[in-house]
């Protein structure tokens, strides 16, 4: 927290006002802040009298203030030596400790001062900043109230008063007390009315407490020069990308760089070009921000926030390795950088290096003690590994008489970021009520989840399934295998097995059919909004059949808060017997869609997916028929640890059924987390 440390003590301001003097120029060269040449001075006044103490007191000064407070110490404490409990000298000394940031030397012998000399102004405001700086702002603001009891117009100690109002507001919010943060910024404000630096504080914390629109409000409340709208509008911008509107939030930032052209070289400058850059980042411009970046990087060691956007741009498009690098690069010019320790764990956590990405969290927090961004990212890290219990119960009708009541329970239990077990079970009653057939069926199932490698996963599940009909049961096992990769930034690759019992309607489930899947998922990302889904698959099955399944999917992302993408499916099947009295098994079966898919937040804590498609299919010979299909999902957070949710679907797809009718399903679910946090350490 900045503070005033800087002021000319009484005995030198006594001398101030009084006449002309031949030390005259000296002290204007002092209250001017002209101090290398003030050092000139006095060191040559001191070569006439030597022990002017006076002269003396001027040269620590101006030694001190010119860059060498070590110097000035050692000066103004010999001089004590010869003017032993000077008070002048001791506050001149004491306040070179605090040029030096030697708070801690300061403290003690403020304190031993103002004891000795309660209502000396000098001294209390000394002490006062001397508490600012080792962050005791309660305490500093007593003093410095008790300073102003003394010399209410003391503009210094005003200022004083306004930082010490800021860093107490600070500490006041790093605790989450808003509100109390806020009432003292309000009263450093009535003392100076539309101060940029009090406002920007307030709004920050408004930030911090998710007043977005207070916050807004308070960046135009400073936006009254030109230097302070820049500042405003780069402000207004973030607030806007906060809200989700990142198109908003680039027509802000452009406002800003537009007015801070003329500022080369300035703090605002820096601060446009900044939120300029990461405005563009936010709406998807990423071929813009290389190019600017590339101007901005030709030096020989760039700047850390140019660093951090090179680092950031990397996290959106993709590279993760890459921002895992410029992170370090970062780290290694600057060890307690916020943007370099929680950048770098983001980093980690997007290339899946889940341990060290908690490490980094920890880290980012031991430097910056309860950081809501940093607090955030952790809350991440423990919504994924703490153990979770997810249930779901649902009812199927289609318009071949069949309904079907199903029921799920699950159970996964992070062991580590490495190795996760999990335990289901679920229930299946089917009926058809033309025919009367009825049967069940109950699927016990336990598997093991490991991360090989950062991005290389290996999922294994193995359980039985036991089946009933009429007065008749049986028992087979099911198994799965699954391979999870990226092979390359922005793909994703999964290989699998998985051995299933046929469990759709009654009939199917007195069969005993055992589909034996092989398959293959993958997906392809780009930086222009495209994507493409494929899956390949071929099913062995124990009635002596098999099936050839093609699915692909291309995709264009038209937003993404709330995300809504739009495409095309293609889908091909085909079995190598026909069998359609028992279930659907085309020779050939071809569907095309034009799909639509969103996703986002309805309200703080209810959240939504929307899908539907339409096309037309195509069975073997027959001819063309429409299809439609569409889900939907609503999602309330209940707490932090338990969310509830429905859903619906609907299809008249052919394939979407193993009789080959339309289908309808509703349903309940809800996750149910054990614990706040995962039940292994965490920390390093």
């Amino acid at each position: 927290m900045k503070t005033i440390l800087i002021f000319i003590p009484l005995y030198l301001a006594t001398l101030l006002a009084f006449g002309q003097g031949p030390m005259d120029p000296g002290f204007n060269m002092l209250e001017q802040g002209d101090f290398e040449n003030a050092e000139v001075f006095f060191d040559a006044y001191l070569q006439q009298e030597p022990n002017n103490k006076t002269a003396q007191i001027c040269y620590g000064r101006a030694v001190g203030l010119n860059g060498n407070p070590t110097e000035a110490s050692t000066l103004f404490e010999t001089l004590l030596q010869s003017y032993p409990e000077d008070l002048e000298i001791q506050l001149n000394l004491y306040e070179s400790y605090l040029w030096n940031k030697d708070f801690e030397k300061a403290q003690g012998n403020y304190s031993t001062l103002v004891e000795k000399y309660p209502d000396n102004f000098v001294a209390l405001l000394g002490y006062a900043n001397t508490l600012s700086n080792l962050k005791e702002y309660e305490k500093a603001l007593q003093l410095i109230d008790k300073a102003l009891d003394l010399q209410p117009d003391s503009p210094g100690a005003r200022v004083s008063r306004k930082y010490i109002l800021m860093g107490l507001a600070n500490s006041q919010a790093s605790e989450k007390k808003f509100d109390a943060g806020i009432v003292l910024l309000k009263a450093a404000l009535k003392d100076f009315p539309g101060d940029s630096d009090v406002l920007l504080s307030q709004a920050n914390l408004y930030l911090q407490a998710g007043a977005l629109e207070d916050a807004k409000q308070t960046y135009k409340e400073m936006a009254v020069s030109r230097k302070d709208s820049v500042m405003a509008l780069a402000g207004i911008a973030l607030v806007a990308h906060l809200n989700e509107k990142d198109k908003a939030a680039l027509s802000w930032a452009k406002q800003a760089i537009v007015m801070a052209s003329t500022m080369k070289g300035t703090a605002q400058n820096q601060v446009a070009s900044e939120r300029y850059l990461q405005a563009l980042i936010w709406n998807g411009k990423y071929k813009e921000v290389r190019k600017q970046l590339d101007s901005l990087s030709s030096a020989e060691t760039p700047e850390n926030w140019v660093l951090a956007l090179q680092a950031t741009l990397g996290m959106y498009t993709g590279d993760f390795k890459k921002s895992q690098g410029i992170y370090n690069d970062i780290l290694a010019k600057d060890s307690l950088s916020f943007d370099g320790n929680l950048g770098m764990a983001n980093a980690l956590y997007a290339k899946g290096d889940f341990k060290n990405a908690y490490q980094g969290a920890h880290r980012t927090l031991e430097i910056f003690s309860n950081q809501k961004d940093a607090e955030t990212f952790l809350e991440k890290l423990d919504r994924q590994f703490r153990p979770l219990v997810s249930q779901q119960a649902g009812y199927t009708f289609d318009n071949g008489n069949n309904t079907a009541f199903l029921q799920s329970n699950s159970l996964r239990i992070p062991v580590s970021t490495k190795l996760i077990g999990t335990l289901s079970y679920q229930y299946r009653s089917t009926e058809n009520t033309f025919s009367g057939a009825e049967a069940t069926s109950n699927l016990f199932a336990a598997g093991l989840e490991y991360q090989l490698l950062p991005g290389l996963a290996l999922n294994a599940n193995f359980g039985v399934n036991k089946s009933d009909f009429e007065n008749t049961s049986y028992s087979l096992p099911i198994s799965g295998l699954k391979l999870q990769l990226k092979p390359y930034k922005l793909q994703n690759l999964e290989l699998g097995y998985t051995r299933e019992v046929q469990n759709f309607n009654a009939d199917l489930i007195a069969r005993e059919i055992v589909m034996n899947h092989y398959g293959l998922n993958y997906n392809l990302g780009t930086n222009i909004n495209l994507g493409w889904y494929t899956q390949l698959m071929h099913t062995r099955q124990t009635d002596g059949n098999s099936r050839n399944l093609l699915f692909s999917s291309l995709y264009y992302t038209l937003m993404k808060k709330p995300a809504l993408k739009m495409g095309v499916n293609y889908q091909y099947i085909s079995f190598s017997e026909q069998l359609p009295e028992i279930y659907f098994s085309p020779e050939s079966f071809q569907a095309y869609e034009l799909f639509a898919d969103s996703r986002g937040k309805l309200a703080r804590n209810l959240q939504y997916s929307l899908g539907a498609a339409s096309g037309f299919q195509k069975v073997d010979d027959t001819d063309i028929s429409p299809i439609f299909r569409a889900e939907f999902t609503l999602k309330h957070s209940m707490s932090k640890r338990f969310d509830l949710g429905i859903y619906g679907k609907y299809s008249n797809i052919a394939s979407a059924v193993a009789s080959g009718f339309e289908f309808t399903e509703l349903g309940i679910n809800l996750h149910w987390a054990l614990t706040k946090t995962p039940i292994f350490q965490t920390k390093p």
